[in-house]
């Protein structure tokens, strides 16, 4: 009966310890999601109020991500690719 016990809490303590490991890496990609996510928003708004002075981002999961890694910043950053292109 002592082995069972024994048995069932190396069990618990291994599933927990793995548990913890891969809790991590999934943490960075629903932040990274969430971000990218937002990051469309973003560009859909920036295209909104572009379409006034006929301004276009394209609405692509590159620049989402670029927009959801860099945050603000990377949707300036776009904004000012966009107007040095000029295409």
């Amino acid at each position: 009966m002592n082995s069972n016990i024994i048995t069932y809490l190396a069990c618990i303590c291994f599933i927990f310890i793995i548990g913890r490991i891969f809790i991590v890496p999934i943490k960075k990609i629903l932040k990274l999601i969430l971000n990218s996510v937002l990051g469309g928003i973003v560009i859909y708004v920036i295209n909104l109020v572009g379409a006034n002075f006929g301004f276009h981002i394209g609405l692509n999961i590159i620049n989402s991500i670029i927009i959801g890694v860099l945050g603000l910043p990377g949707a300036v950053c776009l904004v000012v690719v966009k107007l040095l292109v000029g295409s």
